[in-house]
């Protein structure tokens, strides 16, 4: 029956619909040619409909496989039958008109049945999901956020970070320009320190006054950040007429403080109106953070003795670690939820990216780490590693990264046993070790990584073994195990190797190294109660020795793996304290998943009204179930904002409530140090950034006290 309104003929009806769809659709023939393209693979993949229209469809697949696809369409035209979107497991990628590639599905629907000699192709971008997208948001910048620490660690000139900032912010935001803004030493005027896309009224050297009229002074006269919609409508400050002419639109500012004080601004800035999100402005914040904590490191270092500047470095990367890892906590455990939702588990593409995102975030984890360890503040998680794995892990990195002309070998006994180390800090001991045998090597040479058990502790060794708690008989069969790398370059005279472990001595360069690297080494061999041993001759080389314990007898019944998860009983009450609001959504996220009971609160105060309201309730014979019942576990951050620490809110806890079991929860363990030494004692500390099996297992040794 005829349906269609009067005066609408059937076939300009399906134009229509063919022009209107969301996903991108083409009419391909026999041969390959396209036939015809809607408006959204033009928008899709960047090319104009005349372009598309008589172009063979291999135009659209990557350089890579471009060789294969023409046998695979034959092979389809052959047996041509319907492709649903998301019905394959293979990442699909389409070639832009520009040469960028974009993930795409692709679905095929055959017109030859219908008696047309056809292929219709419709053309879908992933990244169109939402929680693809924020997924990939997420990784993007914990990946440029690890980019930027790597520098920030690396460069003993501020400078470089100072330009490099603003390009990683503008990659990662993906905008048109940014730029930082210094504080000069009288405080009236800011100066562009540094930038990319800047204007010619706003290059580098430029100075503007610090007013609160003028668009960095607005930032620092707030002292928080700073979000421009639009710049047409702003009446805060005066708009620059040459942010007009050049088209900017929206802009998002944060500021640069110094332990506290302003010291400039970092700005990003777009032509694109409302541009600027919650994500971007705490991806931001990080940025400022690092950049900040970079240029308090630069000044500490001319102002302190040698004596000082290890706790100067230590406050670099404590302030760098915690907000990093609240960062990487909320990303990993956002992952970790989606990664369970049945919308991702029951897609073809959506794992992977979510796998991706979750292996992206873990090397920002590792880089935290590092960090630390650099700086000789984290407190050491022992664990049994393998030193074999680590070591060929070691090597592949090295190869790729160290001179080519430096040979790289591997000599592990059969019969050699893990050790009990930390696993981050003994790879970034390895790794400092392997930096000075290059500088070592300036032609190139032989660099060995070997590892055996240790039958006989050499003699002036056994002295540092038992101060730190080594057995009665050190000597005792392979109770330890020996690391060596050695390199055949230069060599260390007898005066250069007596003092190659203390802190700050360096015979490199001006500007080409802190003299921390060895120093850095032997604190963490005497840390988990190992040593350290230099053997050199000039001209021959160098071994540096790792004498590292194995790993004490597991007990019976160890726990380990998802086996923890049931150790935690159901309906187990837990107060939560943690004053990161997402960092404690993922928190009681993952608390509800292992069954327990859960009150959120946001500061100890919170924390200590709730737990005496409780007590008057039951005090007063009002109790009952629910809310009304004592919590039997305190799950809380150290550092809650301003107000009471979580140490402080452990203490007064105990002391009110002793059958309550405390964990608490850190991104830079540094800071039980900061509340006294005597602090952490009794308390189980778990690292930041953590997973539901981690918090699992704490909490299971928690209650197993």
């Amino acid at each position: 029956m005829e349906t269609w309104p009067p005066g609408v003929e059937e076939h300009a009806v399906f134009r229509a619909l063919f022009a209107a769809s969301p996903d991108g659709l083409m009419l391909v023939d026999g041969s390959g040619r396209i036939c015809l393209a809607n408006p959204t693979v033009s928008q899709l993949l960047g090319y104009a409909n005349e372009e598309l229209v008589g172009a063979p469809v291999e135009m659209l697949v990557p350089d890579a496989i471009r060789p294969r696809h023409a046998a695979y369409r034959q092979a389809y035209g052959s047996a041509p039958r319907a492709r649903p979107m998301g019905g394959t497991a293979t990442e699909l990628v389409a070639r832009r008109r520009d040469g960028s590639e974009v993930m795409v599905e692709i679905a095929l629907s055959p017109l030859q049945p219908l008696g047309l000699p056809y292929t219709m192709a419709s053309i879908r971008s992933v990244a169109e999901y939402p929680r693809v997208r924020q997924a990939l948001q997420r990784a993007r910048y914990s990946e440029h956020l690890a980019q930027l620490g790597r520098i920030a660690v690396d460069a003993l000139d501020p400078q470089e970070v100072l330009q490099q900032a603003p390009v990683i912010a503008a990659q990662a935001l993906e905008v048109e320009l940014a730029i930082v803004f210094l504080l000069d030493p009288g405080r009236s005027t800011l100066r562009v320190a540094g930038g990319i896309g800047l204007l010619a009224e706003e290059g580098l050297g430029a100075v503007v006054p610090n007013r609160p009229d003028t668009p960095p002074g607005f930032v620092l006269a707030e002292g928080r950040p700073v979000v421009v919609e639009d710049y047409g409508r702003e009446t805060r400050f005066a708009v620059p007429a040459a942010y007009r002419r050049e088209g900017l639109v929206s802009a998002l500012s944060v500021p640069l403080s110094d332990r506290g004080r302003p010291v400039g601004a970092l700005a990003v800035r777009s032509r694109q109106a409302k541009r600027f999100g919650d994500a971007e402005l705490r991806f931001l914040e990080s940025v400022a953070n690092l950049l900040g904590t970079c240029l308090q490191r630069a000044q500490t270092e001319e102002a302190l003795h040698h004596s000082q500047r290890l706790e100067a470095v230590g406050q670099l990367t404590g302030g760098i670690a915690h907000d990093f890892n609240n960062l990487l906590t909320v990303i990993q455990g956002n992952l970790q939820v989606l990664a369970d939702l049945p919308a991702v588990t029951d897609d073809g593409f959506a794992p992977q990216l979510v796998a991706a995102a979750t292996r992206a975030s873990r090397r920002g984890a590792e880089l935290t780490g590092k960090l630390l360890a650099f700086s000789r503040r984290q407190m050491l998680q022992p664990a049994s590693v393998d030193v074999a794995a680590m070591m060929r892990s070691l090597a592949d990195m090295l190869r790729r990264t160290l001179d080519q002309r430096i040979r790289i070998r591997i000599e592990v006994a059969p019969d050699c046993p893990d050790v009990q180390a930390d696993p981050a800090q003994l790879e970034s001991a390895l790794l400092n070790i392997a930096i000075n045998a290059r500088d070592a090597m300036p032609e190139g040479g032989e660099l060995v990584f070997e590892a055996a058990p240790l039958g006989a502790v050499p003699p002036e060794l056994r002295r540092e073994l038992e101060e730190d708690g080594a057995p009665p008989d050190p000597d005792g069969p392979a109770r330890y195990v020996r690391i060596a790398v050695t390199d055949n370059g230069v060599g260390m005279p007898e005066d250069v190797k007596e003092r190659a472990f203390e802190p700050f001595f360096t015979t490199k360069q001006a500007g080409r190294g802190t003299g921390l690297g060895l120093s850095t080494v032997y604190g963490f061999a005497r840390q988990s109660r190992g040593a350290l041993a230099i053997d050199s001759t000039p001209g021959r080389g160098t071994t540096l020795t790792l004498i590292l314990p194995r790993p004490p007898d597991a007990p019976e019944g160890a726990l380990d793996g998802d086996a923890v998860v049931e150790t935690v009983p159901a309906g187990l009450r837990v107060l939560l304290v943690e004053d990161d609001a997402e960092v404690r959504a993922v928190a009681r996220r993952f608390l509800t998943d292992l069954r327990c009971r859960v009150v959120a609160c946001a500061s100890g105060e919170e924390a200590l009204r709730h737990l005496r309201e409780v007590a008057d309730r039951v005090d007063g014979g009002g109790g009952g179930g629910g809310d009304g019942e004592r919590p039997q576990l305190l799950v809380s951050d150290i550092a809650l904002g301003a107000g009471m620490r979580g140490t402080e809110l452990a203490g007064a806890v105990q002391q009110a409530w002793p059958d309550i079991a405390v964990l608490l929860v850190s991104g830079f363990s540094a800071e039980l140090l900061g509340s006294g030494p005597e602090a952490a004692l009794g308390w189980e500390l778990l690292p930041k950034p953590y997973d539901r099996t981690a918090l699992a297992r704490a909490i299971a040794k928690v209650l197993s006290r």
